[in-house]
């Protein structure tokens, strides 16, 4: 009660920290259900964010749909109504919801209009507790994964995939080093028995965080103890341990992309060292610093890509940081040579100082606008959950400062005193090619002819 009445308080005196996005009011109910209360700087409207801990990643490869197929089952239909009906239900209440599956969690998306924001947690609480996982269901939401997920896994696609063809650059390597599935998961296969497990297994308040950002109904924690505070909690299910680096792969691969075509993506990729303090501050860092350097040297000082980019990814349980360029084909021994001088460059000389401190003055003053509105903000607390404690989420702002120009060049030659894996992202054929190989074929054509000609004159 002493929570529920500090609850209360906090909501009731929201103007004193409203623009304060970093300090939220956070509380966990008897259950475990974690939930996470801000007042926004939008009237009328709030942002609902229920976050499980389940996702593709906490399954095996053949299983990675089980998460996804229960998302879409979810908005089947409760109390005998279809798909269509409960939409009717949402629009009534004049809100909108979706849900996504990542690879760590299952997260229900909706916004509604404040005045109704229980009854859009009542019909939130029903498809948790009351959706029936119906053969007809199961097989309607099936179809809607397959169409997701590209359309019928044709056995082609199949043979493509186990030969690498099939994937982008930092997929396919992520399959050759063991950190991802070689083969697309399918969903037609699948259970009720295993959906109903995946359901009782993961789907409990001791699993769930449930994010709410706007004009709050100052009785919604009352609300929330009453409601949500009676789902059943479950023993935790244990996570599966992320794959790390397994095998070796190709320092260099050509991946066919298309038929015939004069463009070409190159990629390279490195995996990222961890570092004992400040991972990511550092590593985003560097990431803005390698795209002005690319910026610098592959658009204004060499003509060769209009934007080239870094990039940052999480293949399995490994970081990678990447290169890349969209450019002509023709310029990919240029494009591989500037690269590698810039790599060498940044190893001898280290980052540039005025630059460093340029861009990170700019990351630190970009987080002054970077999260504007009720939605905004439920998707940033959602991102950042990791980071909450007491009544607080970390400020990124201070992580950015605190990392110093020696741990970004530590960072950086970590980095770069790898080789590296080198995918380049090309159609079979340019168009000089074709032409030759038509040229070439007609040619052929003619000479055949002439020589039928010349035969049937001979025997005539």
């Amino acid at each position: 009660m002493r929570r529920l009445l500090l609850a209360c308080l906090l909501l009731g005196s929201s103007h004193a920290f409203a623009f304060d996005r970093l300090q939220v009011e956070g509380y966990m109910l008897p259950n475990g259900l974690q939930v996470l209360l801000k007042p926004g700087t939008e009237r009328g409207h709030v942002a609902i964010r229920l976050v499980v801990g389940v996702g593709l990643d906490d399954f095996s490869c053949a299983d990675k749909e089980l998460p996804h197929l229960l998302e879409h089952l979810l908005f089947s239909g409760i109390d005998g109504g279809g798909e269509g009906a409960l939409e009717e239900q949402m629009q009534a209440l004049g809100g909108e919801w979706n849900a996504y599956t990542s690879n760590a969690d299952t997260t229900f998306v909706i916004e509604a209009p404040a005045r109704n924001q229980r009854k859009v947690l009542d019909l939130l609480k029903a498809i948790l507790t009351r959706t029936e996982l119906s053969d007809a269901a199961i097989n309607a939401a099936k179809q809607v994964v397959e169409r997701e997920d590209g359309g019928h896994y044709s056995h082609l696609q199949r043979l493509l995939d186990r030969q690498d063809l099939g994937h982008n650059a930092s997929h396919q390597l992520a399959v050759e080093l063991g950190l991802k599935c070689a083969e697309r998961a399918e969903a037609g296969y699948l259970t009720r028995a295993q959906l109903e497990k995946v359901r009782q297994d993961w789907y409990a308040p001791n699993n769930m965080t449930l994010i709410i950002v706007g004009d709050l109904d100052k009785l919604l924690p009352a609300y929330l103890e009453r409601t949500y505070g009676q789902l059943e909690p479950v023993d935790p299910s244990e996570h599966r341990l992320l794959p790390q680096i397994q095998g070796t792969a190709a320092s260099h691969r050509d991946l066919i992309r298309g038929w015939v075509g004069d463009g070409a993506k190159l990629h390279w990729l490195f995996p990222e060292p961890m570092l004992d303090d400040q991972h990511d501050a550092t590593y985003d860092l560097l990431k803005d610093y390698l795209d002005w350097a690319l910026y610098r040297q592959l658009r204004l000082q060499h003509g060769l890509s209009y934007g080239p980019w870094s990039e940052r990814e999480v293949l399995g349980g490994v970081g990678f940081m990447s290169l890349n360029a969209d450019l002509d084909r023709d310029r990919l021994p240029e494009a591989e040579h500037v690269l590698e001088s810039l790599k060498a460059t940044l190893l001898e000389d280290g980052l540039d100082r005025a630059t460093f401190n340029r861009l990170q003055h700019a990351a630190i003053d970009r987080q002054a606008w970077a999260v504007q509105g009720n939605s905004a903000l439920a998707d940033y607390y959602w991102g950042a959950l990791a980071d909450y404690t007491d009544g607080r989420f970390s400020d990124p702002a201070k992580r950015i400062k605190a990392v110093s120009l020696a741990q970004a060049n530590q960072a950086m030659r970590q980095l770069f005193n790898q080789p590296g894996y080198w995918r380049i992202e090309k159609p079979l054929l340019s168009y000089d090619a074709l032409s030759w190989i038509s040229a070439g074929a007609l040619g052929l054509i003619i000479i055949g002819w002439l020589g039928v000609r010349r035969y049937r004159k001979a025997i005539a």
